[in-house]
């Protein structure tokens, strides 16, 4: 993330060296207004990017695990059987049995 910010600062600066001289008569050109603008929205938006995430606590919180849950019903386990199409072809195929 700093790397990228660090680079659209580098960018920044590298316009504003090739932005034209700003003319006395209107105040800040078109190219030396855009510069400004781009630094601007890179400050703020590294200012936004630096701030503390509110989703997030900052330390790690210790939690225990739910105790177990242990359901009473019929035991399932699965096993592979032979099954044939109407065809004749002979398919090995895992079937869920329930006891």
């Amino acid at each position: 993330m700093r790397g990228i910010l660090l680079g659209g600062v580098m960018a920044g600066a590298l316009a504003l060296g090739a932005a034209p001289a700003a003319q006395a008569r209107d105040g800040i050109g078109a190219g030396g207004a855009a510069a400004l603008g781009v630094l601007g929205g890179l400050a703020i938006g590294g200012a936004i990017a630096a701030s503390n995430d509110p989703y997030y606590p900052g330390k790690p919180v210790y939690r225990a695990p739910p105790p177990p849950v242990y359901v009473e019903g019929p035991i399932c386990h699965f096993e592979r059987r032979e099954t044939m199409d109407p065809y004749g072809d002979i398919y090995v195929r895992r079937v869920r049995v329930c006891e």
